[in-house]
């Protein structure tokens, strides 16, 4: 892939839990795109994945949630799994840092149960989503218009529904990315 994103910062923000795959998929992209994909989280030194049914593998932890500055990152993505949403909806900073990105007009990615998050956030009203189907009545009460499409594009909050759907997300998120 070409380096359409050099000089780029993403905040890729997790708790303990998070779909490893969504998180190293993405990250693995936008650093092949020439961007700096930094994992952010309330956690301690290292936060952990988990892999569809068991733990995963420990990854360092770039900036503690505790002092990051969304205005430092040009995007967010936020990966699913069930627990690390459910632990970033019930913590105020991490809910505040996502709803900086949206303040400030900048690309928003989130996949599987990441959408829990938006919800919690107070994003999601109006705009058009998908997630992992289980999610999609919480989202909707949110007053998102859910849809059941491999991504949606909604003025720069890019949505999927599973790892399956890894290229297209990843794809579109830099090209939302590159374009600014």
């Amino acid at each position: 892939m070409a380096e359409t994103l050099t000089g780029k910062r993403v905040a890729l923000l997790v708790a303990d839990g998070f779909e490893q795959v969504e998180l190293t998929e993405p990250k693995r992209a936008l650093e092949q795109a020439g961007a700096t994909a930094q994992i952010v989280s309330p956690a301690d030194g290292r936060v952990r994945g988990w892999q569809h049914t068991d733990w995963g593998d420990a990854f360092d932890v770039d900036v503690p949630l505790d002092s990051a500055i969304g205005s430092d990152f040009d995007a967010l993505v936020l990966p699913g799994g069930v627990m690390n949403p459910d632990a970033l909806r019930q913590n105020e900073k991490a809910v505040n840092f996502v709803r900086g990105f949206f303040d400030q007009n900048k690309p928003v990615a989130a996949i599987c149960h990441g959408g829990w998050t938006l919800a919690e956030a107070d994003v999601l009203q109006g705009r058009r989503v998908t997630s992992y189907p289980s999610i999609q009545t919480d989202l909707k009460n949110a007053g998102a218009v859910w849809v059941d499409e491999e991504v949606v594009d909604d003025n720069g909050l890019i949505t999927s529904r599973n790892p399956n759907d890894l290229p297209a997300f990843t794809a579109k998120l830099i090209e939302k990315i590159a374009a600014g």
